[in-house]
């Protein structure tokens, strides 16, 4: 399940949710990873622009992964603005064994930062700034010649 909000994550209310969603579906481990705006370089907060049909392309690979492991996944997103000390990302791994939960939600978020479509943009003096120091390049993109 992908799940996109407008500005911060209500992180409990989404963590309960899932938590209920999956309470009787068997699954042994249940491994969230909470991404949370930090302050460094002055800014206020940071804000994202998201391409949704590459985003659940590349999430609905995932979720096949994940069944083939006997896992579910669950990610969630922010569109614009997300101020220092919210959350911007959320994502979980249900499994039967924690093994398998441990090591997908790692492989997980690291594949996110490096291939979802979302752009970040710095917010300072109330002004949206690229953060192209660090973005990372979508793989297969780039300008055609």
């Amino acid at each position: 399940m992908l799940y996109l909000y407008d500005g911060p994550l209500d992180v409990p209310l989404i963590l309960k949710d899932w938590y209920e969603q999956e309470a009787a579906s068997n699954y042994g481990a249940y491994i969230p990873f909470v991404g949370t705006v930090r302050s460094e370089d002055d800014i206020e907060g940071l804000s994202f622009d998201i391409y949704e049909p590459i985003l659940n392309s590349w999430f609905d690979a995932w979720q096949k992964k994940a069944k083939e492991r006997g896992a579910v996944i669950k990610m969630a997103h922010s569109r614009g603005d997300v101020m220092l000390h919210e959350s911007s990302y959320i994502a979980a791994v249900f499994s039967p064994k924690r093994r398998v939960a441990l090591e997908f939600i790692d492989e997980f978020v690291e594949d996110f930062k490096a291939s979802a479509p979302i752009w970040k943009y710095d917010i300072k003096e109330g002004k949206r700034i690229y953060a192209l120091d660090r973005s990372t390049a979508i793989k297969g993109s780039g300008i055609l010649k």
